[in-house]
């Protein structure tokens, strides 16, 4: 039995041994590949759509039997609103769709529902559904699934910016006090830990516009893999390259030359 086959199958054991693996708190992923994915099988990109909703459920279900603290998915952007109408409606469909299929799934697996983005260009149907999702599951204690819906970066920075400008025009902050902790605690999510790996699928090599200020320490994983063909093994991949990292954030090891 290879090494990544013995890791899956503790996977799927209660008492999965971390010794093996340095299991990241905060994992990232840019789902990237559904429609690529769709043309290969001769599929609608709809299809593909659904069946890379079928992966983040499964993805998500090993992220908590491995420990994670946090999973950040980027399920919607700011700019996929440029898609033709039909499949950005199909998205949102989806949306609401996999919430009420499988929410009592997250709720037996103690999973909390949270969002980030902005919800007030969203339809009224995943409005209710993302107000629901947080208050239903807002007192879990598991794996926190984070979904960036309507999310874009660059945005999310503006918002900062707006917040910390209007608090100085109000005077309850000078602007020479503004440090990363006040920046921070304009984002969006700021009692989040920044991701420590950010796993992207279909080999693209950029960030997308995703997490642009949360990523500046952040391990990158990329795999040519399309997402709906994701799983656990190469989560696991995923997982053992980061292991292997040497996460010094600008500074130097203990009697290192480097």
């Amino acid at each position: 039995m290879s090494w990544i086959k013995w890791l899956k199958s503790k996977a799927h054991k209660t008492d999965f041994s971390q010794s093996a693996l340095t299991i990241p708190e905060h994992i990232a992923i840019i789902m990237d590949g559904n429609g690529r994915w769709a043309k290969k099988h001769h599929l609608s990109r709809s299809l593909g759509h659904r069946e890379g909703a079928e992966r983040l459920h499964d993805i998500t279900d090993a992220c908590g039997r491995l420990g994670v603290r946090y999973l950040t998915v980027y399920t919607f952007s700011t700019e996929n609103w440029k898609r033709p109408a039909a499949e950005v409606q199909t998205l949102m469909d989806l949306f609401v769709e996999f919430f009420h299929k499988y929410d009592s799934m997250l709720r037996q697996n103690d999973v909390r529902l949270r969002f980030m983005g902005d919800k007030t260009a969203l339809p009224a149907s995943v409005q209710q559904t993302w107000e629901e999702a947080e208050a239903e599951s807002c007192h879990r204690q598991g794996l926190q699934l984070i979904l960036a819906f309507n999310y874009g970066g660059r945005q999310e920075i503006i918002k900062a910016a707006q917040h910390l400008a209007q608090a100085c025009c109000h005077q309850t902050l000078q602007p020479l006090q503004i440090d990363e902790q006040h920046f921070k605690a304009a984002l969006f999510l700021p009692d989040v830990p920044d991701p420590d790996l950010l796993i992207r699928t279909s080999g693209e090599l950029r960030l997308s516009n995703f997490l642009l200020w949360q990523a500046a320490y952040t391990e990158f994983w990329i795999t040519d893999t399309l997402w709906p063909d994701f799983d656990e093994t190469t989560l696991l991949e995923a997982i053992q390259a980061y292991s292997q990292r040497d996460r010094r954030y600008g500074a130097i090891e203990t009697n290192s030359s480097r």
